[in-house]
């Protein structure tokens, strides 16, 4: 039989060598978990470009809608035609 020293640090060995080894396999988690995070991070800031375009086109929208409506009020307090003959 194997003395005990020996047995025990084969344990030793073996929960040491497997810890490490799954801490390797964090390193790959931690790889897609980042990317992912990444590619979010992309897509928030495409967003958030598309939304303040969308808001400049809102506020020329509504600029040119003022200047409309002054004409419109304009043309409906105009006096009436009267027709031609």
């Amino acid at each position: 039989m194997f003395p005990t020293k020996t047995v025990r640090s084969l344990g030793v060995a073996t929960v040491v060598a497997m810890g490490l080894a799954s801490c390797a396999t964090y390193d790959d988690d931690f790889a897609r978990v980042n990317s992912r995070l990444d590619q979010l991070e992309t897509r928030v800031q495409d967003a958030a470009t598309s939304a303040d375009a969308a808001n400049q086109a809102a506020q020329r929208a509504n600029s040119r809608l003022d200047q409309l409506e002054g004409r419109v009020q304009a043309i409906e307090s105009a006096p009436g035609r009267v027709p031609r003959g």
